[in-house]
């Protein structure tokens, strides 16, 4: 039986309207008010916001304790767990925590490896991966056993998803390993940031022609460029993400005061033509440390006001 978390991105997905989300990342210290503030330009845009958890190894404050803040803001939040930190006793607990605070929302992860982050000397742990951390949670949920077979007493009723990368190499293989992540019990995906439309399209096909968009709601996650230095950057220095010389060009062809709402254009293009392919089931906006512009965002692109459901 799966324990239905009854959270709101939840309702919208199998409501079938398309849903959205955005994603906000805890500062490098303690200043919650920082937090708070970065929050509160998602507030009333989308279904609920992704919580990262130490995004490109860098130290955070927790993704539990700043989804805990985006839920007394009255936000729902996305909880994401990385394995790269912890065992399975942590990640275990982490989950039964999240659900006593009544998170309703995670994502699993990998997480970046520590050599890209500001503790290169930190020891990876991966004791499990995020397909593992998957197949963990959801048999918490729907079997109320632990990965030691321990009965758990409360089981966590959790909406749980997972990332997919449509970009790296080799390619055929990304909708393989997102198969196995659907498979060991991913309910949505979130995918990296899309820049590449004609080999993202190819991607759902592949999906589309595997079943998986029948099996599980996949989201099309879009980072709007704020100038052409950022995607220059974003073409060289990230790993798995194809950036097409077009966009490079038209950025480079306006005024660098002009370069951010260029981006915009793009993004929302971009979100327009996600929108339209067959087993998008929604869109996530990842507007990095640019939180003020996600309503301009998904006003232009028709995405607001959103949906109710009860």
């Amino acid at each position: 039986m799966t324990m239905t978390a009854g959270s709101n991105l939840e309702k919208i997905l199998t409501s079938g309207q398309k849903a959205v989300t955005c994603e906000c990342g805890p500062p490098r210290g303690a200043d919650a008010e920082h937090f708070r503030h970065k929050a509160s330009y998602l507030k009333g845009i989308c279904e609920a916001v992704n919580i990262t958890d130490n995004q490109t190894a860098v130290v955070r404050f927790c993704s539990m304790a700043a989804s805990r803040i985006m839920m007394d803001l009255g936000m729902e939040p996305v909880m994401q767990m990385v394995t790269r930190d912890m065992n399975r006793i942590a990640l275990q607990s982490n989950v039964l925590g999240a659900a006593a605070l009544g998170i309703k929302n995670l994502l699993c992860l990998t997480g970046d490896h520590n050599s890209f982050g500001d503790h290169p000397q930190a020891k990876n742990v991966h004791d499990l991966d995020s397909i593992q951390l998957l197949h963990c949670i959801k048999t918490m949920r729907d079997d109320g056993k632990m990965i030691s077979g321990t009965e758990v007493q409360g089981r966590p009723a959790m909406f749980i998803g997972a990332a997919a990368n449509p970009f790296a190499d080799p390619f055929e293989f990304r909708v393989v390993r997102m198969a196995k992540k659907i498979a060991a019990g991913a309910q949505f995906i979130q995918t990296q940031c899309i820049y590449d439309m004609d080999r993202f399209a190819q991607f759902m096909q592949m999906a589309n022609d595997m079943g998986l968009t029948e099996k599980c709601y996949i989201m099309a996650g879009i980072t709007p460029f704020k100038s052409v230095g950022m995607a220059n950057y974003m073409k060289k220095f990230v790993p798995g993400l194809v950036v097409p010389d077009s966009y490079i060009q038209r950025l480079r062809g306006v005024p660098k005061d002009k370069q951010g709402a260029e981006g915009i254009k793009i993004a929302v293009e971009q979100i327009q033509q996600c929108l339209e392919m067959k087993g998008i089931a929604g869109i996530h906006l990842m507007a990095i440390e640019w939180e003020e512009r996600a309503p301009e965002i998904l006003k232009a692109a028709g995405l607001l006001p959103r949906p109710k459901v009860d």
